[in-house]
């Protein structure tokens, strides 16, 4: 079987510590280059769109700096979407908390997009995962104890379903638990395999 070739630099375009503890988590070495992409300009409609997009403005953005030579850039972005609605990083303890109170007792998804880019080879691939999460009904109280003490202001949707309190709020999910953290790394995986 092939793996990943030791030899190729990888650089991960986010500073997540979630994304970077899943790349360690199977074995990926590589190094965190924090994107200056202005997110804010991008929008679409379609939720899919939408995350390859700015997944691939932070790829690009590295890829595009002077101290890249031949790296594998990694470029991925994670949104909660509901009602049509993009919930992202919430901007202070209000907005997390109409997040919150928008998605208990009700499903939405989770899609994150991925953009690999092969600075060598000049070879790009994209692509995107979608986990459908159900909450169960949460409690005003729960909802004030999780801001207060777990600080959800660095997660799409307010929440984090791996290492703290958010994990209690999940009822069910359907697709890839990685994607929720924030990185469907089969996915990725299979497209470092490729281009290694």
């Amino acid at each position: 079987m092939k793996f990943i070739q030791k030899n190729r630099k990888i650089i991960l375009a986010s500073q997540s510590p979630r994304r970077s503890q899943l790349l360690r988590q199977i074995s990926i070495d590589f190094i965190v280059k924090a994107s200056n992409f202005d997110e804010s300009k991008i929008y679409y409609d379609n939720p899919i769109d939408y995350v390859i997009a700015l997944a691939s403005g932070k790829a690009q953005d590295i890829a595009n700096q002077p101290y890249v030579q031949g790296e594998i850039i990694i470029g991925a972005d994670t949104t909660v979407y509901h009602n049509n609605l993009y919930l992202n990083k919430p901007k202070d303890y209000n907005d997390a908390s109409e997040m919150l109170n928008k998605l208990s007792g009700n499903w939405h998804s989770v899609f994150t997009g991925i953009c690999v880019i092969d600075c060598l080879n000049l070879i790009t691939k994209t692509t995107h995962s979608e986990t459908k999460v159900k909450f169960r009904e949460l409690s005003n109280e729960e909802i004030n104890y999780y801001i207060n003490n777990f600080k959800p202001f660095d997660k799409a949707g307010s929440y984090g379903i791996q290492d703290d309190f958010g994990a209690v709020f999940v009822e069910e999910i359907k697709g890839d638990y990685y994607n929720v953290v924030g990185l469907p790394i089969v996915k990725l995986y299979q497209i470092l395999k490729d281009l290694t």
